[in-house]
Protein backbone atom coordinates (compact mmCIF):
# COMPACT_ATOMS: atom_id res chain seq x y z
CA UNK A 1 0.00 0.00 0.00
CA UNK A 2 0.88 3.59 -0.63
CA UNK A 3 1.46 6.35 1.85
CA UNK A 4 -1.83 8.33 1.89
CA UNK A 5 -0.69 11.92 0.16
CA UNK A 6 0.37 14.32 2.71
CA UNK A 7 -0.14 18.87 1.96
CA UNK A 8 2.71 20.30 1.03
CA UNK A 9 4.07 24.12 0.89
CA UNK A 10 4.33 26.02 -2.87
CA UNK A 11 7.08 28.79 -2.40
CA UNK A 12 9.19 30.65 -4.31
CA UNK A 13 12.24 28.44 -4.09
CA UNK A 14 10.09 24.79 -4.95
CA UNK A 15 8.64 27.32 -7.98
CA UNK A 16 12.00 28.38 -9.10
CA UNK A 17 13.64 24.53 -8.25
CA UNK A 18 11.65 23.73 -10.64
CA UNK A 19 11.18 26.68 -13.36
CA UNK A 20 15.18 27.77 -13.87
CA UNK A 21 15.90 24.07 -14.23
CA UNK A 22 13.18 23.97 -16.94
CA UNK A 23 13.81 26.96 -18.68
CA UNK A 24 17.58 25.71 -19.41
CA UNK A 25 16.35 23.10 -20.87
CA UNK A 26 13.76 24.26 -23.52
CA UNK A 27 16.28 27.09 -24.00
CA UNK A 28 18.06 24.59 -25.48
CA UNK A 29 15.36 23.49 -28.36
CA UNK A 30 15.51 27.11 -29.52
CA UNK A 31 19.00 27.69 -29.44
CA UNK A 32 19.48 24.19 -31.19
CA UNK A 33 16.74 25.86 -34.27
CA UNK A 34 19.02 29.23 -34.02
CA UNK A 35 22.42 27.40 -34.93
CA UNK A 36 20.65 25.45 -37.35
CA UNK A 37 19.48 28.64 -39.24
CA UNK A 38 22.67 30.41 -38.73
CA UNK A 39 24.55 28.01 -39.95
CA UNK A 40 22.29 27.52 -43.45
CA UNK A 41 22.50 31.31 -43.16
CA UNK A 42 26.18 31.49 -43.88
CA UNK A 43 25.41 29.79 -46.65
CA UNK A 44 23.41 33.07 -48.25
CA UNK A 45 20.32 31.77 -50.00
CA UNK A 46 16.89 32.70 -48.39
CA UNK A 47 15.69 29.78 -50.02
CA UNK A 48 17.40 27.23 -48.00
CA UNK A 49 16.46 29.16 -44.56
CA UNK A 50 12.82 29.57 -46.14
CA UNK A 51 13.13 25.36 -46.25
CA UNK A 52 14.39 24.77 -43.15
CA UNK A 53 11.35 27.14 -42.16
CA UNK A 54 8.89 25.14 -44.10
CA UNK A 55 10.29 21.85 -42.80
CA UNK A 56 10.01 22.49 -39.27
CA UNK A 57 6.70 23.70 -39.49
CA UNK A 58 5.46 20.28 -40.93
CA UNK A 59 7.11 18.78 -38.43
CA UNK A 60 6.08 20.68 -36.08
CA UNK A 61 2.27 19.45 -37.01
CA UNK A 62 3.74 16.07 -36.36
CA UNK A 63 5.48 16.06 -33.50
CA UNK A 64 4.18 18.90 -31.70
CA UNK A 65 0.69 17.60 -32.30
CA UNK A 66 2.35 14.14 -30.17
CA UNK A 67 3.74 16.49 -27.72
CA UNK A 68 0.75 15.15 -25.43
CA UNK A 69 3.00 12.38 -24.89
CA UNK A 70 5.01 15.10 -23.03
CA UNK A 71 2.43 17.38 -21.18
CA UNK A 72 -0.19 15.03 -20.79
CA UNK A 73 2.35 12.35 -19.05
CA UNK A 74 3.56 15.53 -16.79
CA UNK A 75 -0.04 15.87 -15.40
CA UNK A 76 -1.13 12.75 -14.31
CA UNK A 77 2.18 11.55 -13.23
CA UNK A 78 2.52 14.17 -11.22
CA UNK A 79 -1.24 13.86 -9.83
CA UNK A 80 0.04 10.20 -8.55
CA UNK A 81 2.98 11.73 -7.28
CA UNK A 82 0.58 13.81 -5.34
CA UNK A 83 -1.50 11.13 -4.29
CA UNK A 84 2.03 9.22 -3.75
CA UNK A 85 1.22 6.25 -6.09
CA UNK A 86 4.27 5.07 -7.41
CA UNK A 87 2.58 2.24 -9.42
CA UNK A 88 0.60 4.46 -11.23
CA UNK A 89 3.79 7.13 -12.34
CA UNK A 90 5.67 4.22 -13.37
CA UNK A 91 2.42 2.58 -14.78
CA UNK A 92 2.17 5.83 -16.57
CA UNK A 93 5.40 6.24 -17.98
CA UNK A 94 5.25 2.73 -19.30
CA UNK A 95 1.88 3.53 -21.45
CA UNK A 96 3.49 6.48 -22.55
CA UNK A 97 6.25 5.12 -24.06
CA UNK A 98 4.23 2.22 -25.65
CA UNK A 99 2.38 4.92 -27.65
CA UNK A 100 5.29 6.76 -28.50
CA UNK A 101 6.91 3.82 -30.40
CA UNK A 102 3.71 3.20 -32.28
CA UNK A 103 3.19 6.43 -33.42
CA UNK A 104 6.85 7.07 -34.43
CA UNK A 105 6.94 3.92 -36.30
CA UNK A 106 4.01 5.25 -38.06
CA UNK A 107 5.11 8.47 -39.25
CA UNK A 108 7.94 6.51 -40.62
CA UNK A 109 5.99 4.72 -42.84
CA UNK A 110 4.18 7.50 -44.01
CA UNK A 111 7.29 9.27 -44.75
CA UNK A 112 6.80 10.35 -48.27
CA UNK A 113 3.36 10.84 -48.57
CA UNK A 114 3.71 12.95 -45.12
CA UNK A 115 6.43 15.22 -46.71
CA UNK A 116 4.67 15.51 -50.05
CA UNK A 117 1.66 16.88 -48.57
CA UNK A 118 3.34 19.39 -46.31
CA UNK A 119 4.63 21.01 -49.25
CA UNK A 120 1.85 21.66 -51.01
CA UNK A 121 0.07 22.33 -48.50
CA UNK A 122 2.61 25.40 -47.04
CA UNK A 123 2.60 26.15 -51.11
CA UNK A 124 5.51 27.16 -51.38
CA UNK A 125 8.11 27.92 -54.68
CA UNK A 126 10.16 25.69 -56.52
CA UNK A 127 13.99 26.13 -54.13
CA UNK A 128 11.95 25.89 -51.04
CA UNK A 129 10.24 22.73 -51.99
CA UNK A 130 13.56 21.00 -52.89
CA UNK A 131 14.72 22.54 -49.81
CA UNK A 132 12.20 21.56 -47.72
CA UNK A 133 11.94 17.61 -48.81
CA UNK A 134 15.62 17.10 -48.62
CA UNK A 135 15.31 18.38 -44.95
CA UNK A 136 12.44 16.23 -44.40
CA UNK A 137 13.38 12.68 -45.98
CA UNK A 138 16.31 12.71 -43.28
CA UNK A 139 14.68 14.34 -40.16
CA UNK A 140 11.72 12.21 -40.32
CA UNK A 141 13.96 8.87 -38.86
CA UNK A 142 14.02 10.61 -35.86
CA UNK A 143 10.59 10.32 -34.90
CA UNK A 144 10.38 7.30 -32.32
CA UNK A 145 13.42 8.63 -30.39
CA UNK A 146 11.83 12.08 -30.27
CA UNK A 147 8.43 10.61 -28.89
CA UNK A 148 10.13 8.35 -26.36
CA UNK A 149 12.01 11.54 -24.87
CA UNK A 150 8.83 13.39 -24.68
CA UNK A 151 7.39 11.08 -22.72
CA UNK A 152 10.50 10.54 -20.93
CA UNK A 153 10.64 14.15 -20.35
CA UNK A 154 7.22 14.66 -19.05
CA UNK A 155 7.46 11.45 -15.98
CA UNK A 156 10.74 13.23 -15.46
CA UNK A 157 9.18 16.29 -14.93
CA UNK A 158 5.88 15.11 -13.08
CA UNK A 159 8.01 13.57 -9.97
CA UNK A 160 10.21 17.08 -10.18
CA UNK A 161 13.25 15.85 -11.21
CA UNK A 162 13.44 18.68 -13.42
CA UNK A 163 17.25 18.69 -13.40
CA UNK A 164 17.64 15.43 -14.88
CA UNK A 165 15.33 17.22 -18.06
CA UNK A 166 18.05 19.70 -17.96
CA UNK A 167 20.58 17.39 -18.57
CA UNK A 168 18.56 15.06 -21.50
CA UNK A 169 18.16 18.24 -23.32
CA UNK A 170 21.75 19.55 -22.22
CA UNK A 171 22.63 16.21 -23.88
CA UNK A 172 20.52 16.55 -27.29
CA UNK A 173 20.98 20.53 -27.93
CA UNK A 174 24.97 20.22 -28.14
CA UNK A 175 25.56 16.83 -30.09
CA UNK A 176 23.10 18.55 -32.32
CA UNK A 177 25.11 21.66 -32.69
CA UNK A 178 28.55 20.03 -32.79
CA UNK A 179 27.24 17.63 -35.68
CA UNK A 180 24.94 20.26 -37.39
CA UNK A 181 28.45 22.74 -37.63
CA UNK A 182 30.39 19.52 -38.98
CA UNK A 183 27.95 17.82 -41.15
CA UNK A 184 27.12 21.55 -43.51
CA UNK A 185 30.66 23.53 -42.58
CA UNK A 186 33.19 20.98 -42.71
CA UNK A 187 31.02 18.38 -44.82
CA UNK A 188 29.41 20.42 -46.97
CA UNK A 189 25.76 18.35 -46.57
CA UNK A 190 23.50 21.27 -46.37
CA UNK A 191 19.81 21.11 -45.20
CA UNK A 192 20.39 17.11 -45.25
CA UNK A 193 23.13 17.91 -42.60
CA UNK A 194 20.52 19.47 -40.26
CA UNK A 195 18.70 17.04 -40.23
CA UNK A 196 20.96 14.02 -39.66
CA UNK A 197 22.59 15.98 -37.07
CA UNK A 198 18.66 16.33 -35.77
CA UNK A 199 18.67 12.43 -36.03
CA UNK A 200 21.60 11.43 -34.04
CA UNK A 201 21.06 14.11 -31.04
CA UNK A 202 18.12 12.73 -30.44
CA UNK A 203 18.71 8.85 -30.60
CA UNK A 204 21.77 9.81 -28.13
CA UNK A 205 19.84 11.79 -25.93
CA UNK A 206 17.34 8.64 -25.53
CA UNK A 207 19.84 6.33 -24.78
CA UNK A 208 21.78 8.48 -22.26
CA UNK A 209 18.53 9.24 -20.15
CA UNK A 210 18.59 5.19 -19.76
CA UNK A 211 21.05 4.78 -16.57
CA UNK A 212 19.18 7.37 -14.92
CA UNK A 213 15.38 5.94 -15.12
CA UNK A 214 16.48 2.45 -14.51
CA UNK A 215 16.76 2.93 -10.84
CA UNK A 216 13.11 4.60 -10.70
CA UNK A 217 11.33 2.06 -12.20
CA UNK A 218 12.40 -1.38 -10.50
CA UNK A 219 12.02 -2.53 -7.13
CA UNK A 220 8.57 -3.25 -5.22
CA UNK A 221 7.09 -0.07 -7.01
CA UNK A 222 7.13 -1.65 -10.24
CA UNK A 223 3.75 -1.97 -11.74
CA UNK A 224 2.15 -5.72 -12.99
CA UNK A 225 1.54 -5.70 -16.84
CA UNK A 226 -2.27 -6.03 -15.82
CA UNK A 227 -1.72 -2.12 -13.87
CA UNK A 228 -0.21 -0.87 -17.17
CA UNK A 229 -2.66 -2.21 -19.59
CA UNK A 230 -5.40 -0.92 -17.54
CA UNK A 231 -8.20 -0.09 -19.32
CA UNK A 232 -9.31 2.52 -17.55
CA UNK A 233 -5.93 3.48 -16.84
CA UNK A 234 -5.49 4.02 -20.60
CA UNK A 235 -8.46 5.37 -21.16
CA UNK A 236 -8.10 7.86 -18.89
CA UNK A 237 -4.84 9.12 -20.91
CA UNK A 238 -5.90 8.44 -24.04
CA UNK A 239 -8.81 11.31 -23.36
CA UNK A 240 -6.73 13.44 -21.80
CA UNK A 241 -3.74 13.26 -24.63
CA UNK A 242 -6.93 13.50 -27.56
CA UNK A 243 -8.01 16.96 -25.98
CA UNK A 244 -3.83 17.96 -25.63
CA UNK A 245 -3.66 16.87 -29.26
CA UNK A 246 -5.87 19.10 -30.60
CA UNK A 247 -5.12 22.10 -28.81
CA UNK A 248 -1.29 21.43 -29.92
CA UNK A 249 -2.28 20.89 -33.11
CA UNK A 250 -4.92 23.75 -33.19
CA UNK A 251 -1.49 25.76 -31.76
CA UNK A 252 0.66 24.59 -35.20
CA UNK A 253 -1.57 24.92 -37.54
CA UNK A 254 -2.10 28.84 -36.51
CA UNK A 255 1.85 28.81 -36.76
CA UNK A 256 1.39 27.03 -39.98
CA UNK A 257 -1.20 28.99 -41.43
CA UNK A 258 1.01 32.19 -40.49
CA UNK A 259 4.26 30.75 -42.03
CA UNK A 260 2.11 30.24 -45.46
CA UNK A 261 0.45 33.42 -45.23
CA UNK A 262 3.73 34.60 -45.39
CA UNK A 263 5.03 32.52 -47.92
CA UNK A 264 2.35 34.15 -50.04
CA UNK A 265 3.49 37.25 -49.42
CA UNK A 266 7.15 36.55 -51.11
CA UNK A 267 10.50 34.47 -50.43
CA UNK A 268 12.10 37.48 -48.65
CA UNK A 269 8.81 38.07 -45.67
CA UNK A 270 8.81 34.19 -45.65
CA UNK A 271 12.68 34.34 -44.21
CA UNK A 272 12.57 36.93 -42.45
CA UNK A 273 9.13 35.91 -40.52
CA UNK A 274 11.50 32.65 -40.31
CA UNK A 275 14.24 33.99 -38.63
CA UNK A 276 11.31 36.59 -36.26
CA UNK A 277 9.43 33.85 -34.77
CA UNK A 278 12.87 32.38 -33.30
CA UNK A 279 12.50 35.44 -30.99
CA UNK A 280 9.21 33.84 -30.19
CA UNK A 281 10.42 30.59 -30.25
CA UNK A 282 13.17 31.36 -27.31
CA UNK A 283 10.58 33.61 -25.43
CA UNK A 284 8.26 30.74 -25.19
CA UNK A 285 10.72 27.92 -24.27
CA UNK A 286 11.90 30.58 -21.16
CA UNK A 287 8.28 31.08 -20.46
CA UNK A 288 7.48 27.37 -20.56
CA UNK A 289 10.02 26.97 -17.49
CA UNK A 290 7.09 28.24 -15.10
CA UNK A 291 4.33 26.87 -16.95
CA UNK A 292 6.14 23.50 -16.22
CA UNK A 293 6.31 24.46 -12.36
CA UNK A 294 2.81 24.90 -12.74
CA UNK A 295 2.07 21.94 -14.25
CA UNK A 296 4.02 20.01 -11.62
CA UNK A 297 2.73 21.46 -8.85
CA UNK A 298 -0.89 22.01 -9.63
CA UNK A 299 -0.93 18.38 -10.67
CA UNK A 300 0.78 17.45 -7.46
CA UNK A 301 -2.18 19.86 -5.26
CA UNK A 302 -4.91 18.16 -7.07
CA UNK A 303 -3.29 14.34 -6.76
CA UNK A 304 -3.01 15.64 -3.01
CA UNK A 305 -6.38 17.15 -2.40
CA UNK A 306 -4.71 20.16 -1.48
CA UNK A 307 -6.35 23.43 -2.75
CA UNK A 308 -4.30 25.75 -0.64
CA UNK A 309 -0.62 24.71 -2.66
CA UNK A 310 -2.87 25.22 -5.72
CA UNK A 311 -3.83 28.65 -5.56
CA UNK A 312 -0.16 29.76 -4.23
CA UNK A 313 1.19 27.36 -7.43
CA UNK A 314 -0.77 29.64 -9.81
CA UNK A 315 -0.51 33.06 -8.31
CA UNK A 316 3.61 32.48 -7.85
CA UNK A 317 4.21 30.52 -11.60
CA UNK A 318 1.45 33.69 -13.30
CA UNK A 319 3.95 36.65 -11.02
CA UNK A 320 7.42 34.85 -12.26
CA UNK A 321 5.93 34.62 -15.80
CA UNK A 322 4.90 37.88 -16.32
CA UNK A 323 8.45 39.42 -14.75
CA UNK A 324 10.12 37.56 -17.42
CA UNK A 325 8.17 38.11 -20.01
CA UNK A 326 8.35 42.02 -19.32
CA UNK A 327 12.56 41.38 -19.14
CA UNK A 328 12.36 39.53 -22.56
CA UNK A 329 10.48 42.17 -24.15
CA UNK A 330 12.87 44.45 -23.20
CA UNK A 331 15.89 42.41 -24.64
CA UNK A 332 14.50 42.10 -27.71
CA UNK A 333 13.83 46.09 -28.56
CA UNK A 334 17.36 46.93 -27.52
CA UNK A 335 19.24 43.79 -28.98
CA UNK A 336 16.71 42.80 -31.64
CA UNK A 337 18.93 44.19 -34.82
CA UNK A 338 21.89 42.85 -33.62
CA UNK A 339 20.38 39.48 -33.19
CA UNK A 340 18.88 39.34 -36.52
CA UNK A 341 22.08 40.31 -38.26
CA UNK A 342 23.89 37.14 -36.51
CA UNK A 343 21.28 35.27 -37.78
CA UNK A 344 21.64 35.97 -41.93
CA UNK A 345 24.12 37.31 -44.11
CA UNK A 346 21.26 38.33 -46.34
CA UNK A 347 20.96 42.26 -46.51
CA UNK A 348 17.69 41.88 -48.17
CA UNK A 349 16.23 39.71 -45.36
CA UNK A 350 18.04 41.83 -42.07
CA UNK A 351 16.08 44.75 -43.88
CA UNK A 352 12.81 43.37 -44.01
CA UNK A 353 12.87 41.73 -40.54
CA UNK A 354 14.01 44.71 -39.11
CA UNK A 355 10.75 46.23 -40.52
CA UNK A 356 8.77 43.74 -38.55
CA UNK A 357 10.56 43.53 -35.72
CA UNK A 358 9.06 45.66 -33.14
CA UNK A 359 5.85 42.77 -33.59
CA UNK A 360 8.12 40.16 -32.42
CA UNK A 361 9.71 41.89 -29.56
CA UNK A 362 5.82 42.09 -27.88
CA UNK A 363 5.53 38.42 -28.26
CA UNK A 364 6.68 37.68 -24.66
CA UNK A 365 3.91 39.19 -23.12
CA UNK A 366 1.27 38.70 -25.60
CA UNK A 367 1.38 34.64 -25.17
CA UNK A 368 3.24 34.61 -21.67
CA UNK A 369 -0.41 34.13 -19.73
CA UNK A 370 -1.36 31.26 -22.26
CA UNK A 371 1.45 29.61 -21.27
CA UNK A 372 0.88 29.90 -17.58
CA UNK A 373 -3.24 29.12 -18.29
CA UNK A 374 -1.56 25.88 -19.97
CA UNK A 375 0.49 25.20 -17.46
CA UNK A 376 -2.61 24.89 -14.90
CA UNK A 377 -4.92 23.23 -17.11
CA UNK A 378 -2.49 20.22 -17.97
CA UNK A 379 -1.33 19.99 -14.08
CA UNK A 380 -5.01 19.55 -13.34
CA UNK A 381 -5.70 17.61 -16.45
CA UNK A 382 -8.85 19.96 -17.08
CA UNK A 383 -7.84 19.31 -21.27
CA UNK A 384 -11.59 19.59 -22.19
CA UNK A 385 -11.73 23.57 -21.66
CA UNK A 386 -8.42 23.86 -22.97
CA UNK A 387 -9.08 22.10 -25.97
CA UNK A 388 -12.19 24.40 -26.10
CA UNK A 389 -10.62 27.63 -25.45
CA UNK A 390 -7.82 26.98 -27.90
CA UNK A 391 -10.71 26.28 -30.84
CA UNK A 392 -11.90 29.62 -29.87
CA UNK A 393 -9.16 31.53 -30.74
CA UNK A 394 -8.35 29.83 -33.61
CA UNK A 395 -11.40 30.91 -34.98
CA UNK A 396 -10.49 34.47 -33.72
CA UNK A 397 -7.16 34.43 -35.52
CA UNK A 398 -8.45 33.51 -38.90
CA UNK A 399 -10.76 36.30 -38.81
CA UNK A 400 -8.11 38.53 -38.32
CA UNK A 401 -6.05 37.20 -41.05
CA UNK A 402 -8.48 38.09 -43.56
CA UNK A 403 -9.61 40.98 -42.27
CA UNK A 404 -6.10 42.42 -41.70
CA UNK A 405 -3.20 41.09 -44.10
CA UNK A 406 -5.31 42.40 -47.17
CA UNK A 407 -4.62 45.86 -45.92
CA UNK A 408 -1.78 46.03 -43.70
CA UNK A 409 0.09 42.99 -45.22
CA UNK A 410 2.67 41.48 -43.24
CA UNK A 411 2.13 43.71 -40.46
CA UNK A 412 -1.54 42.76 -40.16
CA UNK A 413 -0.64 39.27 -39.90
CA UNK A 414 2.02 39.91 -36.82
CA UNK A 415 -1.09 41.84 -35.32
CA UNK A 416 -3.59 38.79 -35.91
CA UNK A 417 -1.02 36.56 -34.47
CA UNK A 418 -0.35 38.56 -31.17
CA UNK A 419 -4.27 38.86 -30.62
CA UNK A 420 -4.38 35.09 -31.30
CA UNK A 421 -2.04 34.43 -28.39
CA UNK A 422 -3.27 37.50 -25.91
CA UNK A 423 -6.60 35.75 -26.00
CA UNK A 424 -5.82 32.33 -25.36
CA UNK A 425 -4.76 33.16 -21.94
CA UNK A 426 -7.38 35.66 -20.81
CA UNK A 427 -10.28 32.86 -22.50
CA UNK A 428 -8.13 30.11 -19.67
CA UNK A 429 -8.23 32.65 -17.16
CA UNK A 430 -11.87 33.69 -17.52
CA UNK A 431 -12.49 29.79 -16.98
CA UNK A 432 -10.15 28.96 -14.08
CA UNK A 433 -12.56 30.30 -11.02
CA UNK A 434 -15.25 27.64 -12.07
CA UNK A 435 -12.52 25.10 -12.49
CA UNK A 436 -11.21 25.85 -9.28
CA UNK A 437 -14.66 25.73 -7.21
CA UNK A 438 -15.10 22.09 -8.54
CA UNK A 439 -11.97 20.85 -7.41
CA UNK A 440 -12.17 22.26 -3.85
CA UNK A 441 -15.49 20.29 -4.11
CA UNK A 442 -14.07 17.04 -4.49
CA UNK A 443 -11.67 17.82 -2.23
CA UNK A 444 -13.86 18.22 0.99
Amino acid sequence: MDPAPKPFVVNNRLVLGIAVPMTLAYLSVPLAGLVDTAVIGQLGDAALIGGIAVGAIILDVIFTTLNFLRSGTTGLVAQAFGANDRKEEQATLVRALLIALVAGLVIILCQVPVTRLGIVAMDVGPKVADATSNYLLVRIWAAPFMLANYALVGWALGIGRSFLVLALQTVLTLTNIVLSLLFVLDFGWGVTGVAAASVIAEMVAFFAFLPFLIPHVSGAQRPSLKRVFDKAGFARLIVVNRDIMIRSFSVLFAFAFFTRQGAALGAITLAANSVLMHFFLVAGYFLDGFANAAEQLVGRAVGARFPPAFDRAVRLTVVWGFVLALSLAGLYFFAGRTLVDMMTTSQAVRDAARLYLPWACLTPLAGVLAFQMDGVFIGATWSKEMRNMMLASLASFFVLCFALVPSFGNHGLWAALLVFLGLRGLTLAWRLPVKRQGMERAAI
